[in-house]
């Protein structure tokens, strides 16, 4: 993956992509990887990954499948060996915050899951590795609540391991288990939102539906314990599954162009333990497909190509390991089927039986070893325990503990606990145990793990023979996880069951190098005279002209049908060497034509430029003389213009200033003669002046004298005017008295008195105050001689207000509170809490005086209404006023 990242393009785009890729796999590692005892970061699950790119071979995006994870690692570890990493990293380099958040302690001998033997691992940095995995987490596209939910999801993985059961017996007889410790229970769910009952429950019983019926039975502390491994185990397997999907949707291809693809294939080799069980079947087992499809597609498919292109062959035998293959995958009697028959046969099933089926079956098989097999040469082999079985693989002999294979492949989790994880609040838990759902009930039984691997295995042997395979075969050379130390024993062994040998046979026997006609034509045309630079003719004729040519020994090379043949390395090096060199050759005869025609074309350019650069010389010479001389022009124009402009001027000055000379004489003569005229105009008026003044206070003096006369005579006139009226009106009204009416002034003070009560009522409608009876506004009046009226019209309208008021009121409502104004008669200011109460309505027979047999005696006896009042709180003391 590095290189693929190191050798693609540049770009921003691009470099998000490859970035996204290579950070795929520190997640992936971190919670699918484990030290065992062979590898500190061994892969516990097998990984192909589909890498896309596009026309210019720059990384468009992905696509990942995991096949197996080993999730039995979860639950349990082998000496030597530790659970997976993300454990160890999540308490090593979580900080505090986020450790009590997930309810974790640093201390890893606190938890049961974790092997404590090999806990810390010499030169791995679990701290660092959980800061690396959670930079990766973010580049690759996981938001902060996701990776938060997937944190949550390894806390409760890690706190199953360490609720404890123990045994509690029955009434019926029946042996049940009860959880020993509630308070890890109790983290649990609040990590993932169950209901603590709902959990509790689910590990203490077991619900079994049968078409409509169900069963509830109890759990006995072993069913307990393995329903608890189950949930850490399945738990964590399909969070594993979540991750890859929401990885798929990160480094997926966005784009829909055409593309092409390159497929990594990154799986488990072949493990031989001490204690080999149901995992290292399986992965053995995947192990034997990729050896036949290698088998296939390098060996096979290589004789097959000469028998094809009828070239002469002396054929080699090699080992076919299909026989292994079929064994293990036949449908009708290969072990996985067998043990999927076991898995799902009624009756008592266990691994002795299973293993008693294999002897039945299997035991002519020359692949197959068992020691209670009907084959005597098994009898005395001490190295075969009874509880085992061996099979010989194409890489050695293999010995499997049969214990755990049946409950390996089935991988039952009780539907119960599956409906208990479908009820969490969690939404990832929620979503990993979609059949819990009870609207989706799925009776039909889930496949096993060995039916669902052998289907996925599969599949990726049909997507690998799609592809042109290129192999990485790596070799250990020790088991030491040691450096500068070689052993040779153990190189051979990876060697022989690597089937190099066989490779390397079948190549050293057949041609080393072939090529197709065309492609080999257009190589090395270059070399023969005939041929270059174009063969119009068929290629193998090409190709037959061209080893003529050069000389090559028949016995070098072979032609096909389609190809030729080239059997000696040496023979591909010398063509390559003469290539080389005739390139060089080629490569200088370009560079001379290229550099004569790079100079033709530069000369030719700078003549052209030459050329131009001078015409243009030559016209901007011209323009400039030109541009001098018409300035010239105009500066000898413009000088003689401005001789006889200035000329000019001289004259019509000195004939100007002797026109002004004249005008200025007769001015002054002018003005002269005016002067003295004024002189004699203003003398005149100075006497007419005088004498009109003069005739002025004569006429004045005249005027006042008549006015004051006038005035007398007036006020004489004006005071006999005023005596004649007063008498003339005297006597009109001691003439004219006997026709006036004697009530005149009556009326008049009627009308006025009528319109002033008139405008009282018309004010007093616009101030009416509100309808509520204990408003207690009224508007003042506005004379004083209204005040009874006021006063009555105030209780007219109260009295009015209260009815409308009472209208409102139900009769049962009217009811109450007539009994208020009784209490009210009774109590009032007698009782020191009655002003509190009175606002408050009764309560009705709140006391349940009904049922009170004096309250019933005393109604019988009395027609009359009767109230009942509280005293002390107590029924007996209740007083009855009547």
């Amino acid at each position: 993956m590095s290189y693929v990242a190191a050798v693609c393009g540049k770009g921003a785009e691009v470099n998000q992509v490859k970035e996204q890729l290579l950070q795929s796999n520190p997640v992936l590692e971190a919670f699918g990887n484990a030290k065992t005892v062979r590898n500190d970061n061994s892969s516990r699950f097998g990984k192909y990954m589909d890498i896309e790119f596009d026309f210019k071979g720059d990384p468009l995006g992905g696509v990942i499948s995991n096949y197996l994870l080993e999730k039995s690692r979860v639950v349990k570890q082998p000496r030597g060996e530790r659970n997976f990493h993300v454990f160890y990293q999540l308490l090593s380099g979580a900080s505090e915050e986020l450790l009590n958040k997930l309810k974790l302690e640093r201390d890893f001998s606190r938890y049961n899951y974790l092997s404590l033997d090999s806990a810390k691992v010499n030169g791995v940095d679990d701290a660092a590795n959980f800061r690396t995995v959670r930079n990766a987490m973010q580049i690759v596209g996981f938001m902060d609540h996701e990776a938060e939910s997937v944190l949550e999801v390894v806390a409760a993985v890690l706190k199953l391991g360490n609720i404890e059961f123990k045994p509690e017996s029955r009434v019926n007889g029946l042996d049940e288990s009860k959880i020993k410790d509630k308070n890890e229970l109790k983290e649990i769910c609040e990590l993932t939102g169950i209901d603590q009952s709902v959990l509790e429950r689910a590990f203490s019983f077991r619900t079994v539906e049968a078409k409509q019926e169900k069963v509830s039975t109890t759990l006995n502390v072993a069913q307990a314990y393995y329903a608890r491994d189950a949930l850490a185990k399945n738990l964590y397997s399909r969070l594993f599954s979540w991750l890859v999907n929401r990885i798929n949707e990160s480094i997926k291809a966005q784009t829909k162009v055409r593309k092409k693809v390159m497929g990594v294939l990154d799986i488990y080799g072949f493990e031989i333990f001490e204690d080999n069980s149901f995992e290292q079947f399986i992965i053995n087992y995947c192990n034997e497909k990729l050896q036949q499809i290698f088998i296939e597609l390098t060996l096979k498919e290589e004789q097959e190509e000469y028998i094809r292109e009828d070239i002469e062959w002396t054929h080699i035998d090699y080992f076919n390991n299909a026989i292994i293959c079929d064994l293990i995958e036949n449908n009708t009697n290969g072990i996985l089927a067998m043990l999927d028959e076991e898995c799902l046969r009624p009756g008592t099933v266990t691994d002795e039986t299973f293993l008693e089926k294999l002897n039945q079956v299997c035991a002519t098989h020359q692949h197959f070893e068992s020691r209670m097999s009907k084959c005597s040469r098994f009898l005395n082999d001490t190295t075969l325990p009874h509880s085992c079985f061996r099979i010989q693989h194409y890489a050695g002999k293999v010995l499997y503990q049969v214990e755990g294979f049946v409950d390996k492949n089935n991988d039952l989790l009780y539907r119960d606990l599956s409906q208990a994880m479908w009820k969490a609040s969690h939404g990832l838990i929620k979503s990993l145990f979609p059949e819990g759902n009870p609207t989706k009930i799925n009776l039909k039984r889930p496949p096993t793990a060995g039916s669902q691997f052998k289907a996925s295995v599969a599949t990726l042997m049909k997507n690998l023979q799609t592809k042109n395979p290129n192999y990485i075969r790596c070799i250990k050379p020790n088991d030491k996880k040691a450096a500068h130390i070689f052993n040779e024993a153990l190189v051979c062994h990876q060697i022989r069951y690597l089937g190099l040998l066989e490779n390397v046979r079948v190549r050293r026997a057949g041609y080393a190098f072939r090529q197709a006609y065309e492609p080999c034509l257009e190589r090395y045309k270059m070399l023969c005279k005939q041929t270059w630079p174009h063969w119009k003719g068929p290629a193998r004729s090409g190709v037959e002209v061209l080893f003529n040519e050069l000389e090559i020994p028949v016995e070098e090379y072979s032609f096909g049908r389609s190809k030729i043949f080239i059997r000696n390395p040496r023979t591909l090096f010398k063509l390559e060497d003469l290539r080389k060199q005739r390139l060089e050759d080629l490569a200088t005869l370009i560079q001379k034509i290229y550099r004569g025609w790079k100079c033709r074309t530069h000369f030719l350019l700078m003549k052209k430029s030459q050329i131009v650069i001078a015409a243009w010389y030559r016209r901007y010479a011209q323009q400039k003389r030109y541009q001098q001389i018409k300035s010239s022009a105009l500066v000898i124009q413009s000088y003689i213009r401005g001789w006889k402009a200035r000329k000019i001027l001289r004259e019509l000055k000195h004939q100007k200033r002797c026109q002004e000379a004249v005008t200025t004489i007769a001015a002054y003569w002018h003005g002269t003669q005016a002067r003295r005229e004024l002189r004699r105009l203003k003398e005149e008026a100075r006497n007419k002046h005088a004498i009109a003044v003069i005739w002025a206070y004569w006429l004045g003096s005249k005027a006042r004298r008549e006015l004051k006369r006038l005035k007398e005579e007036a006020r004489r006139k004006h005071a006999v005017a005023v005596i004649w009226a007063y008498w003339l009106g005297l006597k009109v009204r001691r003439e004219y008295r006997k026709f006036f009416r004697a009530n005149a002034g009556k009326k008049i003070y009627e009308f006025t008195l009528q319109r002033i009560v008139q405008k009282y009522f018309l004010e007093m409608k616009n101030k009416m105050p509100s309808l509520s009876p204990i408003d207690k506004n009224w508007p003042s009046r506005p004379y004083l001689f209204l005040d009874s009226t006021h006063k009555e019209l105030k209780r007219i309208f109260h009295l009015w207000r209260c009815k409308k008021y009472r209208d409102q009121f139900t009769d049962q409502q009217k009811l109450i509170y007539e009994e208020k104004l009784e209490a009210s008669e009774l109590f009032k200011d007698k009782k020191a809490l009655y002003p509190s109460s009175v606002g408050q309505p009764f309560q009705g027979a709140y006391l349940e005086i009904n049922k009170n047999p004096k309250y019933k005696k005393l109604k019988d006896a009395i027609e009359e209404k009767i109230i009942i009042a509280e005293v002390g709180f107590v029924l007996k003391d209740t007083t009855i006023i009547k």
